[in-house]
């Protein structure tokens, strides 16, 4: 990105090894691996829904929601679940089908999901230049969406892999990414989902940007409008670009989850795979390459998005603590398993990671507003 000493390439970390006394580590044995999300694309389609108590409650009325839009979905599985919405494996006919319902109707989460709808319809007059699942059935009022089931398996299943994934699965989700940046939609089709001023602005107000790095990346995004009059800078991105969003198939990679899609300034896919792949150095080092390769711009344009992702992340995961020690076992209480690393211990080892990256991510940023 520039010289070795002000490159956004993170080097080499150190093993992480126990000490007496010492911090907790990831732990990286197969115990610990299986306590992370369990894989789902590759579940045959078998068992059955349990449609009993509270939570079956709200499954009966997803399940209707769906079959209100698409009568012939017969559900099988619940693929996915969480506070704010719920997949369901099924078939429509000879077809495999996936149905994702909104649980959580708040205003913000409402938008992005009619946001996901609205892409997936774009995608049925205009194609992208990677696989997409195709759109079956969507009702944007209700939340309730009905996609083929692609067939893949995650490039990751955790949102930050806590092993590097292997050099071909890197290889093919960053072609992906790559192919899916270089398009050029019918101008109307996307908009614009990150306001970059008003986002750095409030991350300033809430403590996270110091009064430097407001100014510095105020002296980018400058820059970068002054470059945009000339040559134009925008890029199409997916917007929420994680290995788990990504699908690997012997027919190539598929893109799932596009409720973020939009312009952004160039490589905020890039950034959002910079981000999540700490333990990978080798294809932080590529991503970095990548970023820089179109120009002073581009590599500008991507410091800006590293930072506000990282920013982020941090947000994200400060919850995540200070929730998990709230809700921690009383005091005294013995891990089941020797040595075993509970999640809080994993989310602040990440969480102190992030910060490093974030300080990493600052210094390149002050070097760029020394080339300008």
């Amino acid at each position: 990105m520039y010289t070795a000493s002000s490159s956004v390439s993170a080097p080499l970390r150190p093993q992480r090894s126990v000490q007496a006394g010492g911090r907790p580590f990831l732990d990286p044995s197969p115990a610990a691996r299986a306590r992370r999300w369990p894989a789902t694309s590759g579940q045959p389609l078998s068992g059955r829904i349990d449609l009993s108590g509270p939570q079956g409650a709200q499954l009966r009325i997803a399940i209707a929601s769906v079959h209100r839009i698409c009568p012939e979905f017969n559900p099988v599985q619940v693929l996915r679940r969480s506070g704010r919405s719920v997949l369901l494996v099924g078939s429509t006919g000879r077809a495999t089908a996936v149905a994702k319902c909104l649980l959580d109707q708040s205003p913000v989460w409402a938008e992005r999901f009619r946001h996901e709808i609205a892409a997936y319809r774009a995608f049925v007059r205009h194609r992208p230049p990677v696989r997409v699942p195709r759109l079956i059935a969507a009702d944007p009022d209700n939340c309730t969406l009905v996609i083929e089931r692609m067939p893949g398996r995650p490039a990751a299943l955790a949102r930050h892999p806590a092993e590097a994934p292997p050099r071909a699965d890197v290889r093919a989700a960053l072609g992906a990414i790559t192919r899916l940046n270089s398009w050029r939609p019918p101008a109307g089709m996307f908009d614009a989902p990150l306001d970059y001023a008003s986002r750095i602005a409030r991350y300033h107000e809430l403590g996270l940007f110091t009064d430097r790095d407001l100014g510095d990346l105020q002296k980018l995004l400058h820059g970068l409008a002054h470059a945009s009059g000339r040559q134009g800078v925008g890029q199409f991105c997916h917007g929420d670009a994680l290995l788990s969003n990504i699908l690997l198939a012997p027919t190539g990679p598929v893109l799932v989850d596009w409720e973020h899609a939009g312009w952004y300034l160039p490589g905020y896919d890039l950034a959002t795979l910079w981000a999540v792949m700490g333990d990978a150095p080798m294809a932080r080092r590529q991503i970095s390459q990548l970023a820089q390769k179109s120009g002073p711009a581009a590599r500008d344009a991507f410091l800006v998005n590293l930072m506000l992702v990282l920013t982020r992340e941090i947000r994200t995961y400060e919850t995540a603590v200070q929730r998990t020690m709230r809700e921690a076992a009383p005091a005294g209480t013995v891990p089941t398993q020797p040595g075993a690393v509970s999640s809080g211990e994993e989310q602040r080892l990440l969480l102190r990671r992030l910060h490093d990256d974030c300080a990493l991510a600052r210094r390149a940023v002050r070097a760029a507003v020394g080339t300008r």
